[in-house]
């Protein structure tokens, strides 16, 4: 069974650091693109960054260039986010997702399986 389970949300101080961890089971995780997306209330999920199969390329969107970064560990199938200098704007749910393509993929129809999201809070 596909499983993917975000895991390093929470709550933190504007100019702050968090780690979000997305760990995969049940299929070759390095056949697999993998994304990070966000959601805030009321608006759509949007494209945060994305890492191909072997990390050899990474793509990330304008609004966290410099301040987030995607890696990936193909040996333990999890894929990380590092998220510094972290701002109010950034308050969503964050959701990993799995896309069975040979390119890094930024739009949401690319992607095949996705987490159930872990929140995060950026306060003021």
């Amino acid at each position: 069974q596909v499983q993917l389970v975000e895991s390093g949300g929470g709550l933190v101080q504007a100019g702050g650091s968090l780690r979000l961890s997305c760990a995969a089971s049940g299929w070759t995780f390095s056949s697999y693109a993998m994304g990070w997306f966000r959601q805030a209330p009321g608006k759509e999920r949007q494209f945060v960054a994305a890492i191909s199969r072997f990390g050899g390329k990474t793509t990330a969107a304008d609004t966290v260039k410099g301040r987030f970064t995607i890696s990936r560990d193909n040996a333990n199938n999890t894929v990380y986010l590092q998220m510094n200098s972290l701002k109010p704007e950034d308050t969503a749910v964050y959701y990993c997702a799995a896309a069975q393509r040979d390119w890094v993929p930024i739009q949401r129809s690319a992607y095949d399986y996705w987490g159930q999201g872990t929140q995060v809070t950026v306060s003021s």
